[in-house]
């Protein structure tokens, strides 16, 4: 199982919660127990004359009504990060298909498996989240990890799963894809239009200045000497803006000397203050690093353009999978990602890699843009 596969941590849950939880859900685990038992057993019974079918339809509604119960409390209660579940849709069908299709959800069979192992865990927990009450070194140390145990369980069986898990993956990389192809064509038009527009105009003026001086070489002198003085002064602009196309491929500060000494000579060329910390080691991939970097640059020109901040910060670091890049200002908030706009052209870029883009921007700021790009893909 790949890091991504696994489930998301959750922290130990509040001792007192955790007694509530164990002492509340007591009572409704028993009831589901019974009515689950009862229901299946007189169901499966009865329905050679029929009637049987009616209460086989309740009982699997009303296990699907307590795994979603089930959810809401482990998430309210115990920290767990269940969310809804995603079912398969019965819209449009009859009563009787709509049976068959619950039966045939793999969700209501996990449903059904949790609630059957809840009640003897019920058993359990109660008479320990009884005596915690009284005992406090149990309520401090012992019922906070059975919540946590209790919560993992939870998580692994009502959660999401790994079939739907890996289709959510497929599409987000699909989707991931297609941005990164788009930001991708989009650079390929800007370098295209930077050299159409910049450098090779300069050496078309150098062709043409050299072209005169040939025609005038015999005749006049002084004439010669000012058009190739013209076209060397164009050959070095020409030269000038090649040079910052490419830095604006890649930067050499970056490929040299790393993300630290780049995103400092950035800031330096910031017309506000920022504050910079960068802690990467050890040393991410190219891509990563380049995507970073424009993340941030990009970034600082906005904030120097439109935010009205006096000052700005930029924390870079990295955990075991991910290079996480933070930029902060005060200026006056109310920053989004729109269809077309800036922030939703660091999403594209950060999408090539399948990274994500967070923006926090209340009204009166401060704005925290935060990009979290994984070290492999």
């Amino acid at each position: 199982m790949t890091s991504q596969d696994q489930l998301p941590e959750h922290p130990r849950p509040n001792p007192a919660r955790t007694i509530a939880y164990m002492v509340l859900t007591f009572v409704l685990r028993l009831l589901q127990f019974v009515l689950i038992v009862v229901g299946a057993t007189v169901g499966t019974a009865t329905v050679v004359v029929w009637i049987g079918f009616p209460i086989l339809l309740a009982t699997t509604a009303f296990v699907r009504w307590s795994g979603d119960v089930e959810r809401r409390w482990a998430r309210k209660m115990l920290g767990t990060p269940l969310g809804p579940i995603e079912r398969l849709p019965l819209d449009g069908q009859s009563l009787t298909r709509r049976w068959l299709t619950r039966l045939s959800d793999p969700t209501t069979w996990r449903d059904l498996s949790y609630l059957l192992l809840a009640f003897p865990l019920a058993v359990v927990e109660f008479p320990i989240a009884l005596a915690s009450i009284v005992l406090l070194p149990m309520a401090i140390w012992v019922v906070p990890w059975l919540g946590w145990l209790h919560g993992t369980l939870a998580l692994s069986m009502l959660g999401p799963n790994r079939a739907r898990k890996l289709e959510k993956k497929a599409e987000h990389l699909q989707a991931s894809r297609a941005r990164g192809v788009d930001a991708a064509e989009a650079e390929r038009r800007r370098i295209e239009r930077d050299l159409h527009d910049g450098a090779q105009q300069r050496l078309v003026a150098v062709a043409m200045s050299l072209g005169r001086a040939k025609s005038k070489f015999d005749q006049d002198p002084n004439a010669v000497r000012e058009l190739i003085d013209e076209a060397h002064s164009d050959a070095k602009l020409a030269v000038s803006e090649l040079r910052d196309l490419a830095r604006g491929i890649y930067p050499a500060v970056l490929g040299d000397r790393g993300l630290d000494a780049a995103l400092s000579a950035q800031a330096a060329k910031t017309p506000i203050p920022v504050n910079v910390q960068v802690d990467v080691e050890p040393r991410p991939p190219a891509a990563v690093e380049t995507t970073a970097y424009f993340i941030v640059g990009e970034t600082l020109t906005n904030v120097a353009k439109h935010s009205g901040a006096t000052e700005a910060s930029v924390r870079v670091w990295r955990s075991d999978t991910h290079v996480i890049a933070e930029i902060t200002d005060n200026g006056h908030g109310g920053a989004e990602v729109r269809p077309g706009g800036g922030l939703a052209g660091l999403a594209d870029r950060a999408a090539t890699i399948d990274g994500v883009i967070t923006v926090v921007s209340p009204d009166g700021g401060p704005t925290v843009i935060r990009a979290d790009l994984p070290c492999q893909w």
